[in-house]
């Protein structure tokens, strides 16, 4: 393991992850903030007391089979000095399960929170209990409850759970607004690190916004409040006691804290968690857009003062926007009133709307601003469409990018070559290839002589028919460190001649 490792708790024993959220009708605890000094809390002690019998230790067990035997799971490496030493021990040397086919439990064990004490809910990581055969809530007063499965989501790593209190009074706690959160206030993290449950720890908020590549959605927040393998799915409480974050991934050459950790906001996850309770899965709002950043050569050749937004590469068949509200080559600089600084944005802000929302979309569209309206898909039923599409059509490519009715790639958009763009055009009808629809002022294909009512018909002596061929073209030699790609086009009467194009 690198010092680079993000440590993600998929591991079966103990884990470091994270994702939870705000809901209504959550029991609030009684506690005093801590009184702060010039250098800091005095103490913490009245917070944390009045928080620790809301975070809770999930543990779940699952049966694998292998056909390796009883060494195929190793034996958890653990602390020196842990007092679930003797535990471990027993649990793999007893663990026999069906000697004929290898079956053996694996247990591994989080963390989690109530947010609701009336109805059981319990937040915690979708790592944490992923493909669990049985789960069990363990509460700071030694009540163990079994928990049921009320909805996860991979794209956020969250899980709902609920149980079923049966006369015991669960504490619960509320969600704060995690961007109201600056880099240097304090916060509190409480979980269940390497089986020790009711830890507390405290540090400061160290960065925001950071993005580690797990996901589409990555906003995290930074800490250097210890956060070690266990702590999945545990709170980030803020000083008045509020969740602001949900712990979920470490960076650490050894396994343990060495100070940077990292907790999926509340903003990010309330959202979520609300849909789980309420449909038992996610309802995303869906643009049908594919994006790409805006690079200061971009800005400049489509006449923007600055580099920002998301640049919309292609615009998926069949989704919102495949009707020309948006088109390939607009740069989108704001959504629904929300500010699109950088591409990343976008996907959050949009996943975050409604489904069926109408919504103002403000583009750049050949060096003007301008405002369209549009109205929002839902993600996952365009998720399905795709996956459908790439099972019929993609299947031996392994190409998993959705097709797309117009693209955007080196300076030109390019479209379906059908009757329709052929009568606009004038193209002939023994022509065939993806025509070019327009070209970027000052672009490398500008600078090349490439004019709309142009055919792509081969890119790199590879054929084409289909916007997505070439952008998947493109793309692939890129991959590739090609810096240059080599374009067949034919006129509009079919003559062919060969150009190169920058890819830089």
């Amino acid at each position: 393991m690198t010092s680079n490792t993000i440590l993600r708790a998929a591991r079966r024993t103990f884990i470091a992850g994270a994702a939870a959220l705000l809901v209504s009708a959550v029991a609030v605890p009684s506690f005093t903030a801590p009184t702060f000094a010039a250098d800091g809390p005095a103490s913490v002690a009245d917070l944390a007391q009045g928080l620790l019998g809301a975070v809770v230790n999930i543990s779940t067990s699952q049966t694998v089979k292998g056909t390796e035997g009883p060494g195929a799971v190793p034996m958890p490496q653990l602390p020196e000095g842990s007092p679930f030493q003797d535990f471990f021990d027993d649990f793999f040397k007893n663990r026999g399960g069906d000697k004929d086919n290898g079956s053996q439990k694996v247990q591994s064990l989080g963390s989690g929170f109530v947010i609701d004490a009336e109805q059981g809910i319990v937040v915690t990581n979708n790592h944490v209990i992923a493909d669990a055969d049985d789960i069990e809530v363990n509460f700071s007063d030694g009540v163990t409850l079994k928990a049921t499965l009320v909805g996860t989501d991979t794209k956020t790593d969250v899980a709902v759970l609920k149980v079923d209190p049966k006369g015991h009074k669960l504490t619960a706690v509320k969600f704060g607004d995690s961007t109201k959160m600056r880099v240097g206030d304090w916060v509190m993290a409480i979980g269940n690190p390497f089986g020790l449950g009711g830890t507390v720890t405290v540090g400061i908020v160290s960065a925001r916004n950071r993005d580690i590549n797990s996901g589409p959605y990555d906003d995290f927040i930074q800490t250097d409040a210890a956060i070690n393998r266990g702590n999945s799915g545990g709170p980030l409480f803020n000083s008045a006691g509020e969740v602001i974050g949900i712990n979920t991934a470490i960076i650490s050459p050894s396994g343990g804290s060495i100070g940077i950790g990292f907790s999926i906001p509340s903003q990010l996850a309330s959202g979520v968690v609300d849909q789980l309770r309420q449909f038992g899965e996610t309802r995303r709002g869906w643009l049908g857009v594919r994006i790409q950043p805006v690079t200061d050569d971009i800005a400049e050749s489509l006449g923007m003062a600055t580099a920002k937004g998301a640049l919309v590469a292609g615009v998926i068949k069949g989704g919102p926007v495949d009707n020309g509200t948006i088109q390939a080559g607009d740069v989108i600089i704001k959504f629904d009133g929300k500010d699109i600084h950088e591409m990343r944005d976008l996907p959050r802000v949009v996943a975050e709307s409604p489904v069926g929302k109408a919504v103002d979309v403000l583009i750049v569209r050949k060096g003007v601003e301008q405002t369209v309206k549009v109205t929002l898909g839902r993600l996952e039923d365009g998720e399905k469409a795709a996956n459908a599409e790439e099972g019929n059509t993609d299947q031996d490519k392994g190409d998993k990018a959705p097709a797309v009715s117009t693209a955007s790639v080196l300076g030109m958009t390019v479209g379906e070559l059908n009757d329709e763009t052929r009568k606009k055009f004038s193209i002939a009808a023994d022509v065939s290839g993806v025509v070019i629809t327009d070209v970027t002022k000052d672009s490398a294909a500008a600078e090349r002589g490439i004019q709309p009512g142009e055919v792509i018909t081969e890119i790199a002596q590879e054929s084409v028919a289909t916007p997505k061929d070439v952008m998947d073209r493109i793309g692939a030699l890129k991959e590739q460190g090609r810096k240059n790609a080599l374009l067949m086009l034919a006129s509009k009467t079919g003559e062919l001649r060969f150009v190169t194009i920058r890819m830089d």
